[in-house]
């Protein structure tokens, strides 16, 4: 249940998204440069907890439809249940680590990957002056609202698909065996 107090908290972060999301397209080409790490692999692991679950679960999806590169999600918290096994220096890690009550164990779950050698991209709307340790590279979007947090780190997962699809020579407007699931029954 929601209250006056967070309706007017949510409708607040609303009115601020577009500036928001405008600032996540304005780092495009910093998002890009990061896009050869995904491109160069065989495979990549995509690790979140609640609602970074969910926004892994996509950008995973969206790398598999427009690059070919295979991509699996994981609940940062499944990873010794058979994911960590797989972990290597030619596996990258793309973590999506919102700055919450988590945050703790997201670092943890990213020191086990880097235990193990394997790069770790952290897209994260933690502030740019907090140190995301174990990390090889950071992708830092603006801070909003928890409930809206979703909409910003899922747009730099989506724009290293894209990148990544670009530099394996995809067309990126017409993936392959990939339909409309309202035109196949």
């Amino acid at each position: 249940d929601l209250g006056p107090a967070d309706g007017n908290r949510i409708i607040a972060g609303l009115r601020a998204l577009p500036g928001h999301l405008r600032a996540v397209l304005d780092d495009e080409e910093a998002i890009a440069g990061h896009a050869g790490l995904l491109a160069e692999a065989a495979s990549a692991f995509y690790v979140g907890r609640v609602r970074g679950h969910h926004v892994a679960l996509e950008a995973a999806q969206k790398l598999k439809e427009v690059s070919y590169v295979h991509a699996e999600a994981y609940p940062a918290a499944e990873l010794k249940h058979g994911p960590l096994a797989l972990v290597s220096p030619d596996v990258p890690t793309v973590a999506v680590v919102p700055a919450d009550d988590l945050w703790d164990k997201n670092l943890a779950s990213i020191a086990e990957i880097r235990a193990r050698r394997g790069p770790v991209l952290v897209v994260t709307d933690a502030a740019a002056d907090v140190a995301v340790p174990g990390a090889t590279a950071v992708i830092r979007v603006p801070r909003t609202e928890p409930e809206l947090a979703p909409l910003l780190l899922g747009v730099p997962l989506q724009l290293l698909a894209y990148h990544a699809a670009v530099l394996l020579g995809r067309d990126v407007d017409m993936p392959r065996n990939l339909a409309k699931s309202v035109t196949v029954e």
